[in-house]
């Protein structure tokens, strides 16, 4: 895909989307959340999380584990292989940037919802720009200080 080629919004998310559709990453990411503290999640846990059925949970995860990303014993646990767990991670990594960047252009509302949006429909040079914007304000304390009192009086 080059820059001058126009695509369908949809085609470009199947390029971006390392193999996985945005809905097979929030499963990939849910789980990595859920399985912090004890290395696994349930299929019941993760349908409450992400507010669907078990049986969508169940679909989705017999994917993941065809992908090799984690494995499954029914009625019983899921847990993510190494794969999964790195690319569980990367995903998680990607939600807080995304979100921590919208706290820093002081939004509010809708938050969950614009960062759940965003994470699906952005690409890696944009992240790392992001990235970089938000280390350079942690390096430099008086200009993220200048940055904020600029957006409280400019509340428009």
């Amino acid at each position: 895909m080059t820059d001058g080629e126009f695509f369908t919004f949809h085609e470009y998310m199947k390029r971006e989307a390392e193999g996985l559709s945005p809905s097979a990453q929030d499963y990939l990411e849910m789980i990595f959340r859920l399985s912090k503290e004890h290395e696994f999640t349930r299929v019941n846990d993760l349908a409450a999380a992400l507010n669907v059925q078990p049986p969508s949970v169940t679909r989705m995860i017999q994917k993941l584990a065809d992908q090799h990303l984690l494995k499954y014993e029914k009625y019983g646990v899921i847990r993510l292989e190494p794969e999964g767990l790195l690319l569980g991670k990367n995903l998680l990594d990607r939600h807080n940037l995304i979100e921590e960047f919208l706290k820093l252009l002081c939004i509010t509302e809708g938050l969950l919802e614009s960062t759940e949006k965003m994470e699906h429909t952005i690409n890696a040079d944009i992240l790392l720009g992001i990235s970089k914007l938000l280390r350079f304000f942690k390096e430099y304390p008086n200009v993220m200080e200048k940055y904020k009192k600029y957006m409280s009086e400019k509340s428009e």
